[in-house]
């Protein structure tokens, strides 16, 4: 049973950049897709971006692309969120996940990833 911390998170200004990181307990196949998800009150949750361990590939909701950058460290047991250009629409419980690649592929679909850390809150203010 993987496990999942997140760290990072925290309150800043519109405009700001913050770090968020996800320490994985394993790399297996299990884990072979790591993403990040966030849930907003009121709203369901959502998926942000996403990077494959194995390929290295990374894909990100329209909503961050350019803004955010998924990366991981060289043993693989860490990811990292890196959210430039805040805006206060980005407040909300960020949450790290792990599962299988699906056919081959790493996909942002909540239902596909098995394991998830406790989630970080970003605050973003204008």
């Amino acid at each position: 049973q993987a496990q999942l911390v997140e760290s990072g998170g925290g309150s800043v200004q519109a405009g700001e950049s913050l770090r968020l990181s996800c320490v994985i307990s394993e790399y297996t196949s299990s884990t072979a897709c790591m993403g990040w998800f966030r849930q907003a009150p009121g709203r369901e949750r959502e998926g942000v971006a996403r990077i494959s361990l194995f390929l290295g590939t990374k894909l990100y909701a329209d909503s961050v692309k350019g803004r955010f950058s998924i990366s991981t460290d060289n043993a693989r047991t860490t990811v990292h969120l890196q959210m430039n250009s805040l805006k206060p629409d980005d407040t909300a419980m960020y949450y790290c996940a792990a599962g299988r690649a699906q056919s081959g592929m790493c996909s942002l679909r909540e239902s596909d990833y098995n394991f998830w850390g406790q989630g970080t809150q970003v605050t973003v203010s204008s």
